[in-house]
């Protein structure tokens, strides 16, 4: 299990482990969007960066090497509604995800990096301002409930998802008004086998809420 803590940083963590703001991702990746139909009119409505991990980072708190220590990667989910827009076009309810709420991207290393910027038409970022993240081995006792690996904190998540590793549970944050209704957390869950084979496109989402 590792521990995350963030901060505010006042500058966009540019190739560096980070919550919120826009990822830096190779060419080769493509922002993911969530499709959406209003009043029978299509689009595409980007998915939030909830972090994205150097995972050079990771090294020090995972000797097992349970997760690459190389390249970065990315975690995306339809977070508007949980963040306070009550009126968003996309608000998944609790259990299982549909896989395209959400989606866990990694490259690998070696490609130059690009941000990948989305704006309202006023000019402002249409994300939430990066935060740096502090990654830690919990001591005897500890559960952090924002955290990689490790099983799922909820009794529910754990009886819902067998056997499967939580890769990261995202706990509610006052910070950032960011609400699973009534006292909730999110998991990106793998198996064993799909996280050594590095099958990150067999991630599965649950989200569990009293």
């Amino acid at each position: 299990m590792i521990g995350i803590k963030t901060a505010p940083a006042g500058d966009t963590l540019f190739g560096k482990s980070k919550w919120w703001g826009f990822p830096d991702m190779p060419e080769s990746l493509d922002f993911p969007e969530v499709p959406v139909n209003v009043d029978g009119e299509l689009y595409y409505d980007p998915l939030t960066l909830i972090c994205q991990i150097r995972c050079a980072d990771l090294a020090p708190f995972d000797p097992e090497g349970l997760l690459p220590h190389e390249g970065m990667l990315y975690f995306f989910g339809a977070m508007d509604y949980f963040l306070g827009d009550m009126d968003a076009d996309v608000a998944p309810g609790m259990g299982e995800w549909s896989p395209q709420h959400f989606k866990v991207l990694y490259a690998p290393g070696g490609e130059e990096l690009h941000t990948h910027s989305i704006r309202y038409p006023d000019g402002t970022d249409a994300c939430l301002p990066a935060e740096k993240m502090a990654f830690s081995v919990p001591s005897a006792g500890e559960e952090p409930y924002t955290r990689l690996l490790g099983e799922p904190y909820l009794d529910e998540v754990r009886e819902a998802m067998p056997g499967m590793i939580s890769l990261l549970q995202v706990d509610e944050d006052d910070r950032w008004d960011l609400r699973f209704y009534d006292s909730g957390m999110m998991n990106f869950l793998i198996t064993p086998e799909d996280l050594s084979a590095r099958r990150f496109d067999r991630v599965r989402c649950y989200l569990h809420s009293f």
